[in-house]
C-alpha cells in the first residue's frame, strides 16, 4: 500500500501546494497569465503528483484546497 493510498484510507485528501515557474508552462497559459498581470503562479497537486488547479497566489491555493475538503501542504 502506498502513502497516497493510506491517506485515502483514513480519509484525507492531501494536497501539496508548490510555486511553479511561468516559463516551464505552455506558452498560452503563460500569456494568460502576464495578460493577468501575474508574475507567478502556485499548483496544486495531489499526492500521486497529478496537477488538479493552477492559481495566482499561495494563499488562494491554499484556501482553494480547504474550501474543497482537502489538506493542502507546502513544497519547496
Amino acid at each position: 500500500m502506498t502513502i497516497h493510498a493510506d491517506i485515502e484510507a483514513i480519509g484525507g485528501a492531501l494536497v501539496y501546494v508548490r510555486k511553479v515557474e511561468l516559463e516551464s508552462l505552455p506558452d498560452a497559459v503563460q500569456e494568460e497569465a502576464r495578460n493577468g498581470g501575474l508574475d507567478e503562479v502556485y499548483a496544486v497537486h495531489r499526492a500521486d503528483g497529478e496537477q488538479v488547479a493552477l492559481v495566482g497566489d499561495r494563499s488562494m491555493a491554499f484556501s482553494l484546497a480547504l474550501q474543497n475538503d482537502m489538506t493542502p501542504v507546502s513544497v519547496h
